[in-house]
């Protein structure tokens, strides 16, 4: 599996494919339309790989700091930047990914460019809709994951307790214990 999805949530889990993106050198987990195929299919967006091309992946990188930026924006309280809001409304436009029925259950197919508008749609209505107000960023200060805070109080701080979380909480429990011995 290449990709990671803490957040429940495939427009923000789609965020986290530029990893650490305040590090001099962030990660990028969609280098290749391959990658991006990759990323549909782990994601369970689609059942088999749309053949994403040079241009499908500029786009996925563009809609991706599109939506981003959108919620920075959303995080700091400030207005949302036109030029990022007419991206992702121009992805959300276009035609959706197709859900069928099948013998096994659903089926769902389409092109880079479907898989896109439905993580623009689902982007527009997070961010635009109350959910908006649940948006959170991981505390860990290598992680820039966002994700909605669904906890009880809106008290949770990292994007995924089994990895951000636990990292943070053995640092801490091995500084206590570095002080303690000293």
């Amino acid at each position: 599996m290449n990709h990671a999805f803490p957040c429940g949530t495939l427009a923000l889990d789609f965020l986290g494919t530029l990893r650490a993106r305040r590090n001099a050198v962030p990660t990028e987990k969609l280098a290749t339309p391959g990658l991006l195929d990759s990323w549909f299919v782990e994601s369970r967006m689609l059942d088999s790989e749309p053949g994403a091309g040079t241009s499908d992946l500029e786009a996925a990188l563009e809609l991706r700091e599109s939506i981003y930026t959108l919620v920075e924006a959303r995080l700091d309280g400030a207005p949302l930047p036109a030029e990022a809001v007419a991206a992702v409304n121009r992805h959300a436009a276009q035609a959706p990914v197709v859900t069928q029925l099948a013998p096994g259950g659903t089926s769902r197919s389409g092109s880079a460019a479907q898989g896109l508008a439905a993580l623009a749609r689902e982007a527009v209505e997070i961010i635009g809709g109350d959910e908006g107000t649940l948006l959170r960023e991981c505390a860990r200060p290598e992680c820039t994951q966002v994700y909605l805070d669904h906890s009880r109080g809106r008290r949770r701080e990292w994007c995924a307790m089994r990895t951000c979380g636990n990292r943070v909480k053995a640092a801490a429990f091995r500084a206590r214990h570095r002080t303690t011995a000293e």
